[in-house]
């Protein structure tokens, strides 16, 4: 098992992964969470003080080997729509 010294450290072991599908952060402090999930690790989807589940109306999807794009809501089903521009003059 891999040992985190601290905060920074933690951050740099999660964030050393080919993968990146989804990441939790457990804090008392949600606005020091929000701020880690946000900026600084390297996750499709990131929760604060819950585990990573999906939900159809929220995107869901990953980063560098765990894939590319997004599914579910509206950012998703533009990944399956052809947009098409007719132009007459």
């Amino acid at each position: 098992m891999i040992k985190a010294k601290d905060e920074g450290d933690a951050i740099e072991i999660a964030n050393d992964s080919i993968f990146g599908l989804g990441a939790a952060v457990f804090t008392k402090d949600i606005e020091r969470g929000e701020k880690i999930a946000r900026e600084k690790i390297q996750a499709g989807c990131c929760f604060v003080n819950a585990f990573v589940k999906s939900d159809p109306r929220l995107p869901f999807g990953g980063i560098k080997e765990s894939g590319y794009g997004r599914e579910l809501s509206s950012f998703g089903i533009r990944e399956f729509v052809n947009i098409k521009t007719v132009y007459i003059k």
